[in-house]
């Protein structure tokens, strides 16, 4: 297996490098094994959105180091390009890499959500494990916490200390990503895994949608069920986007290459 990142697709100008949670579950464990500082993003309609109107998030994904596709429409629209890319989200990736990490006794330090997800969660891998599982430390940050700030350094600084090898960060985009690339920067000998919700999800703190809607990529009408006034807006403008980027570019350049061959 390849575990070198090679960029697959791209999706709105951002490359897919790994093509599945295989792939991505070896890829974070080979270089946590040998302690090298790298992040893994997981692209998705929502972070596409964003990516187009912060500057700040377009920088941290320009250095992250491996991104597989989170959502199933990025999914779909990397295999229009001829890509064999399957889906990858930050929930998927956690329970399967954790069995890696204890498999390699790789320590692992759990940073994001509040202290009472981290304490099921931590008990939830132990159980997963038996055991075997080394969680070097956990931290759930205050309520407005800047992933640019004096506290976010400081934040990495424990981690750096605390000799994990990887991190779950469940603190949502951006600034889960942002947190990522500035630990990073700063040399840490530590992978960044963003997860978002997943840790929420292991806890019993939200509930996922049944397997059967996670596979057929009918995920978001379970979550926009059950919580339509915070999503309604957000997933407006991802569809939006994905109408964008699988109607209209494709016109747009079938067009100009006709225009053009007509020259």
């Amino acid at each position: 297996m390849n575990l070198t990142p090679d960029v697959s697709a791209n999706v709105d100008g951002w490359g897919i490098s790994v093509p599945d949670l295989d792939s991505a579950v070896a890829a974070i464990a080979a270089r946590a094994s040998r302690s090298e500082s790298f992040s893994v993003f997981t692209l998705n309609l929502d972070h596409v959105v964003k990516l187009r109107r912060d500057a700040a998030f377009r920088s941290a994904y320009r250095q992250a180091t491996l991104i597989t596709a989170d959502g199933a429409p990025v999914a779909w629209l990397a295999r229009q390009k001829g890509a064999h890319v399957s889906r990858a989200t930050g929930a998927d990736l956690v329970l399967p890499l954790v069995e890696e990490a204890a498999r390699r006794q790789i320590p692992v330090y759990l940073f994001g959500s509040t202290g009472t997800v981290l304490a099921k969660a931590g008990r939830a891998f132990a159980t997963h494990t038996n055991d075997l599982i080394d969680i070097a430390g956990t931290e759930a940050p205050p309520h407005g916490f800047d992933p640019t700030g004096p506290a976010a350094d400081a934040a990495i600084a424990r981690i750096a200390a605390s000799g994990a090898r990887i991190a779950f960060l469940a603190l949502g985009a951006p600034k889960q990503e942002i947190f990522a690339a500035r630990a990073q920067a700063q040399g840490v000998r530590c992978g960044f895994v963003c997860i978002g919700a997943a840790l929420d999800f292991i806890a019993g703190a939200q509930v996922r949608a049944p397997k059967v809607m996670q596979d057929t990529g009918t995920e978001w009408l379970w979550r926009l069920a059950t919580n339509p006034r915070r999503l309604a807006a957000r997933y407006s403008q991802c569809a939006v986007l994905l109408a964008d980027l699988a109607v209209v570019q494709p016109l747009r350049q079938r067009w100009s290459s006709t225009s053009l061959s007509r020259q």
